[in-house]
């Protein structure tokens, strides 16, 4: 079965030319060219991944990810016009799983392309293992084989990228790592100091399962290391 991408960009020559790029690597693609098409295909069917550009006519691409995000744990590859720090880092609080800035080079846009999806598809093998064991800590239930997370008996709706990070660090409880080390694990890619990426995720997720994010019990910061999960309190 083919993997599926969403494509939502207005820039017509650049979609046509990324689909043949995609469908040469043996991709399924979809493309829309203004934000609110975009959104009821993504919220409609089934995809591996969604590319959204920031910049897009009726529903701007930001405003997309915040819909999308309601609903959909899809990973979302971000492209923006320009290399700004602000989208990047709202793009990420908004819950997207990386970004790309234009213009790009053809062979690192497939390499991001396949590099997440290989993360998030059972046939890449790089994300969770479905056979992994369940976690529970105090509150807390994370479960692998359905990527499912259970805060106080209620489910949370985490990005594929917030899965992944909680698991490796739960995973791996009371142990500390640095941010070269999460970025490797998780991201599957080297660290080049985006500690922006790290940071937002790990705001994210504190707010989405700590009882007191400003006073995290389960993911602490280890000043001047980096992070670990605390699940001295597991059952």
């Amino acid at each position: 079965m083919k993997q599926k991408v969403l494509i939502i960009d207005d820039d017509i020559e650049l979609c046509d030319l990324v689909k043949k790029y995609l469908e040469t690597e043996g991709y399924e693609v979809t493309t829309k060219h203004n934000g609110t098409d975009g959104l009821m295909e993504g919220l409609t069917n089934s995809f591996q991944l969604v590319v959204l550009d920031v910049m897009l006519p009726q529903k701007n691409g930001f405003d997309v990810l915040a819909d999308l995000r309601k609903k959909s744990g899809v990973p979302v590859l971000m492209l923006t016009a320009k290399d700004s720090e602000i989208d990047k880092v709202l793009g990420l609080r908004l819950g997207a799983d990386d970004y790309l800035t234009k213009p790009f080079s053809m062979n690192e846009f497939i390499a991001r392309v396949q590099s997440i999806i290989r993360r998030y598809t059972a046939l890449g093998g790089e994300s969770v293992a479905v056979s992994a064991s369940m976690l529970t800590f105090d509150n807390l239930s994370i479960t692998p084989a359905s990527r499912q997370v259970i805060v106080s008996e209620a489910p949370v709706e985490l990005t594929a990228k917030e899965f992944d990070l909680l698991y490796f660090l739960a995973d791996n409880n009371g142990m500390v790592f640095t941010k070269k080390q999460i970025y490797r694990a998780v991201w599957k890619d080297e660290y080049a100091f985006d500690d922006n990426n790290i940071m937002v995720h790990i705001r994210r997720l504190r707010k989405k399962i700590e009882p007191n994010p400003e006073q995290p019990q389960f993911i602490q910061t280890v000043w001047g290391v980096g992070y670990k999960f605390d699940g001295s309190n597991s059952i």
